[in-house]
């Protein structure tokens, strides 16, 4: 009495409408294809390494306790494993992990618990389904960007108490304000105005807090909307299509408006995103 369906259509509200006709669906999942295919193609000209070629350091391979993040970027993953990572999975954004692509990196890496950082919103309730589906016990820190993801793994001590350490990772994520800057795939009407396909966004927290024409210049008001008299530290992790004069403007903004602030610039490597911020 129980099916799984899986449609391809342009009708969306046809096909759920139809499956409520048949009875009750639950656990529906909508994805455009066109975006995941071009995310896809972005992944595979990035040169990330695929997860089963990641080594995490040698002091972190036999921790009690291990995490497993989901990011794509080669700087992005080297960071990740700077800082204690046993394993990782490839994805984010548009291009989302399945259940299973997340349970066969958690199974294969050495820690009998293990905690997953999501780094996205639509994939916190994929990665809360894994404890279920394997021995071993499975923490999620529900992060749902790259940033917040950084900021929960320095606070990871790999021997310390299971709820104490998802506890300090969790508080350490929701303590910096994250931003990120993209391009806009379709028109829209927002709370920060008008969007047209091709537009550079700027996203605080998730939401569309900048529209402009240029990304430098998306990422100049983004600054100017993350950054205020009591940020101390900006991370600013460069994409894969980031311009270096860009980079170069807004560390010349930062120092001008916000001399006293801190800027740490890291290659991300990271495909759609060519800016990935966080404000502490």
């Amino acid at each position: 009495g129980t099916w799984n369906c899986h449609i391809h259509t342009d009708h969306i509200g046809a096909a759920i409408e139809a499956g409520i006709t048949a009875g009750r669906p639950y656990k529906i999942k909508v994805t455009d294809l066109l975006e995941q295919a071009a995310a896809e193609a972005l992944h595979a000209e990035s040169g990330s390494p695929a997860p089963a070629s990641f080594q995490p350091l040698p002091e972190f391979a036999a921790a009690p306790i291990g995490v497993v993040p989901v990011v794509v970027g080669e700087g992005l993953v080297a960071a990740f494993r700077q800082l204690g990572a046993q394993g990782v999975v490839s994805g984010g954004q548009t291009m989302n992990p399945s259940t299973q692509d997340l349970l066969e990196v958690v199974e294969a890496v050495p820690a009998e618990k293990v905690i997953v950082l999501p780094n996205n919103k639509n994939i916190v309730p994929v990665a809360r389904q894994l404890d279920a589906l394997t021995e071993k016990e499975v923490l999620v820190v529900p992060t749902t960007s790259v940033p917040q993801g950084l900021a929960a793994m320095v606070a990871f001590v790999p021997a310390g108490e299971d709820d104490r350490v998802v506890d300090a990772m969790a508080g350490a994520a929701h303590s910096v304000t994250t931003g990120e800057v993209t391009r806009a795939v379709r028109a829209a009407t927002t709370e920060a105005g008008a969007v047209q396909e091709g537009d550079w966004l700027g996203l605080r927290d998730g939401v569309i807090a900048v529209v402009r024409s240029d990304p430098g210049e998306a990422l100049r008001a983004l600054l100017g909307a993350l950054v205020d008299e009591e940020s101390e530290l900006v991370t600013m992790l460069v994409g894969a299509d980031a311009r270096a004069e860009d980079t170069e403007a807004a560390l010349a903004w930062v120092a001008k408006h916000h001399p006293e602030v801190e800027v740490e610039v890291t290659d991300g490597g990271q495909p759609l995103y060519p800016y990935l911020l966080s404000v502490e």
